[in-house]
């Protein structure tokens, strides 16, 4: 055992070269836009298979499911196994599972395929810690910050590429071209990413069993994935609705809806200045301006019904960068704070983390598309702006503590 901590212990202080940090940029934001190309289609996919919104509404749904379990139940298996053998052996399965959704030949079809993707593209939290486990410990925020900005990246941008793939290309071209993506960026990383010595040699359900007693034993960890998850709920709730809503009222089709990613790109590139500033002020600090940054982003959308529709687009797209900024920020600070509780078991804290997000991603889903359709988008809108609150007072909460 003490083998495998000097190990671990050397490669984490070997300086990452910048191609290797832009190359798992990559990596995790191809990976991980595999569960959001749905959302811009959604109303394309629903005219395709003649299926009302609300069942359509269920392919991100899963996918975001498939997503929260999958890192639960996969991405500790990173502290037991090569986290490079990992990476190769389930980018193989994203791009088995993304051939499925675009050979689907009817929605429940789809919708398992969906899920299967949202299991596998767990790949991108085997990702991270490696970067986390490679990087030196005074340029970790950065790193992850530079790593994560990728992530993001991926996130928004897939919304801008499924969009205009599917108006041009038809709804299926966009999982095809994913699975070559994801293909060609699985090869690179296996090429480039040296062996990583497992950390444990536990048992899986041993494993398994240690989350919970991570989750006991660290309030810090507590406290930043409630925090974490409540945001979530406020950004999934905007970007599953988005769509529906500029369709419904400002007649956008599925491509410019999906441009509008490009503007919460603009605010995922601080990412990297996020985590200088978590290695610079500390990380609990970054959370709460994040968490600030993001209520009141989703606050001012309660303007767009005073304002004429070229300037509610304005207001749109100056939140988007707003809240996504705010996102971005809190969520590096978060990781900088957890991947120092216990070195010997980032992917199980990883894992916590980004399972209480993504039940955040899938439930902010599910009640965004409950609150549009019963209470249009300023149902949206409130949604949103009292779950960035509730994070916001998780965050100022720690800080009397």
């Amino acid at each position: 055992m003490s083998a495998l901590h000097s190990a671990a212990s050397h490669s984490a202080h070997t300086p990452l070269s910048t191609p290797v940090v832009f190359t798992l940029a990559a990596g995790a934001g191809l990976s991980v836009a595999s569960i959001y190309y749905s959302q811009p289609m959604l109303d394309i996919i629903s005219n395709a298979m003649q299926v009302g919104t609300g069942a359509v509404g269920m392919v991100p749904m899963l996918t975001q499911m498939g997503y929260a379990l999958g890192i639960l139940l996969l991405a500790p298996l990173g502290d037991r196994h090569d986290r490079r053998m990992m990476i190769m052996i389930k980018g193989l399965l994203l791009v088995a599972a993304l051939l499925l959704c675009g050979f689907s030949g009817g929605l429940n079809a789809l919708l398992l395929a969906s899920f299967l993707v949202g299991l596998t593209a767990t790949v991108a939290q085997d990702i991270v810690p490696a970067a986390a486990h490679l990087a030196p410990e005074n340029r970790r925020g950065k790193t992850v910050g530079t790593v994560m900005t990728g992530l993001l990246v991926g996130i928004l941008l897939s919304r801008v590429v499924s969009g205009a793939v599917a108006e041009y290309m038809g709804w299926r071209a966009i999982w095809h071209i994913a699975a070559v993506m994801v293909l060609c960026i699985t090869f690179a990383l296996w090429r480039i990413l040296p062996p990583m010595q497992p950390i444990t040699r536990v048992s899986y359900p041993q494993l398994l069993l240690s989350l919970a007693h991570l989750w006991q034993q660290h309030a810090t960890l507590r406290r930043a994935a409630l925090a974490q998850g409540l945001l979530s709920v406020a950004f999934s709730a905007f970007w599953s609705t988005l769509a529906l809503m500029l369709s419904a009222r400002f007649h956008f089709d599925s491509a410019v809806a999906g441009a509008f990613g490009l503007a919460g790109a603009a605010g995922a590139l601080a990412a990297p200045l996020a985590g200088s500033l978590a290695d610079k002020m500390g990380p609990a600090r970054v959370t709460q301006y994040g968490a600030g940054l993001v209520m009141v982003s989703f606050a001012l959308m309660f303007l767009l019904p005073l304002l004429p529709l070229a300037a509610q687009l304005g207001v749109i797209i100056l939140c988007t960068i707003g809240f996504d900024l705010g996102v971005q920020a809190t969520l590096v600070a978060h990781q900088t704070l957890i991947y120092g509780l216990a070195p010997d078991a980032r992917s199980r804290l990883n894992a916590l983390l980004f399972t209480v997000v993504f039940i955040g991603m899938a439930s902010g889903a599910a009640l965004g598309s409950m609150a549009l359709a019963h209470f249009g988008w300023n149902g949206v809108v409130a949604l949103a702006t009292v779950a960035a609150a509730g994070g916001l007072g998780v965050r100022l909460g720690s800080r009397h503590r």
